[in-house]
């Protein structure tokens, strides 16, 4: 594999920025060979370095093409079936979605036929701090990214229950890390309750959220949390479905390899 995605990878798969050094240890570089590539790469936006630091963290071309296989994927075949199937058994809008930018950023979405449906397309993007997803994903995040979160001063209100104080929210966060699930009532949209639960990918750490969305007239929150049985066996198809997809992946990858 060519040493430039063998770097793409490694810092993709970390769960926290890395040093040049760490990444020449880690794939057996030299240092003036990783630094040359890191450089390359940076200066084609697949690679960042963390702000005011000089650790590695991934790019926003490199974001935008994972973004952008993701959607392609979840939106057809086996993953939005998942989606589907959950959105029939529960008769409320289904949501799939990741961390992108700051927010949160809508894979795939299967809208409810009632009246009061919520429209929101794949694309789309809501808050992180006011959303059942937005806090499940939140609360996986280290310590050090999730106090950088809540030190930049944009917990914006939507809504007479949305929280805004950080400390109130980091409290809300360790309850939903705990608990394995996260609600939203009534804190981005009024009259709207959501629930969430982790999908994870194929390495085991949360890599997205599925939700259900509702009216609060039509379901209450504490029947919407009814349903995190269903949530959570889709969540795990979902992650099954993922790490199937990335045993194809290696398996392809491998035979092109040069022997």
């Amino acid at each position: 594999m060519p040493k430039a995605l063998r770097v793409l990878e490694a810092v993709a798969a970390r769960t926290r920025p890395l040093s040049i050094a760490e990444l020449a240890t880690m794939l057996g570089l030299s240092l003036p060979t990783a630094h040359r590539i890191v450089t390359a790469l940076e200066g084609l936006g697949f690679l960042s370095r963390e702000p005011g630091k000089r650790r590695v963290i991934e790019g926003d071309r490199l974001v935008s093409l994972g973004l952008t296989v993701l959607q392609v994927a979840v939106a057809s075949g086996t993953r939005h079936a998942i989606l589907e199937s959950l959105a029939n058994q529960i008769g409320e809008s289904c949501n799939l979605g990741v961390i992108a930018g700051g927010n949160v950023l809508y894979l795939d979405r299967v809208e409810t036929h009632w009246p009061l449906g919520l429209r929101f397309e794949p694309g789309s993007r809501v808050p992180l701090h006011c959303t059942a997803i937005g806090k499940l994903l939140l609360s996986q995040m280290p310590v050090n990214s999730l106090d950088g979160y809540l030190s930049n001063g944009q917990l914006t209100r939507y809504t007479q229950t949305t929280i805004i104080d950080p400390r109130r929210l980091r409290e809300e966060l360790k309850r939903v890390h705990k608990q394995g699930y996260s609600t939203d009532n009534q804190e981005f949209m009024s009259g709207v309750v959501c629930v969430a639960v982790p999908v994870h990918g194929p390495n085991g750490r949360v890599c997205a959220a599925i939700a259900i969305s509702a009216a609060e007239a039509r379901l209450t929150l504490k029947r919407a949390k009814g349903f995190l049985p269903e949530l959570r066996e889709a969540a795990r198809q979902l992650s099954r479905s993922l790490a199937a997809g990335s045993e194809r992946s290696d398996t392809m990858r491998r035979r092109r390899e040069p022997r």
